[in-house]
């Protein structure tokens, strides 16, 4: 384990020129990801972010569009025509599904997120202000780790938004 890091050994993070956010990479296998790898310290590694990535947060979120949304499409519908109303009903009741324990806002993302995110358990990476939707950075930065916001309204949907760092 790095005491610098909190990464377990071989893993290193590095920045992302296209993406401008930092992700892990394993120098002894060449396996990237956007996740800390399994066997991290989250303690020391949140330390180590935020002293070399200061400013910037991580967070997961799941996205439902609606009709009147930005662009009303998904990986998973090619055209959503409900409503509003209706995608604020939806996210509601995934969120009591969330806070009950049932499931976990990324396993829940994975399948039911219009954001392309799903496939990363609606994983954001790392993000600073000015990055995002007005609506969903001042939403997310009033989070604190670990928790999770009530139904945020953007130009893209109706979010749900978990701070993970």
């Amino acid at each position: 384990m790095d005491q610098n890091t909190g990464l377990p050994e071989g893993w290193v993070v590095k920045y992302s020129k296209s993406k401008s956010l930092p992700y892990y990479f394993n120098v002894n296998t060449s396996q990237s990801q956007w996740q800390p790898p399994d066997g991290a310290d989250q303690g020391i590694l949140e330390q180590y972010m935020a002293a070399n990535y200061p400013g910037k947060i991580r967070c997961v979120h799941l996205l439902v569009k609606h009709n009147e949304s930005r662009r009303a499409s998904s990986w998973k519908q090619a055209e959503i025509t409900r409503t509003k109303e209706e995608a604020k009903s939806i996210i509601l009741a995934f969120e009591a599904r969330i806070r009950s324990f049932e499931v976990s806002l990324g396993d829940l993302a994975l399948t039911e997120s219009d954001c392309s995110s799903a496939r990363k358990r609606g994983d954001l990476g790392w993000f600073g202000r000015g990055e995002m939707q007005k609506e969903f950075e001042d939403a997310a930065f009033a989070l604190q780790p670990g928790e999770m916001s009530h139904l945020v309204e953007t130009a893209s949907g109706i979010h749900l938004i978990q701070r993970l760092e």
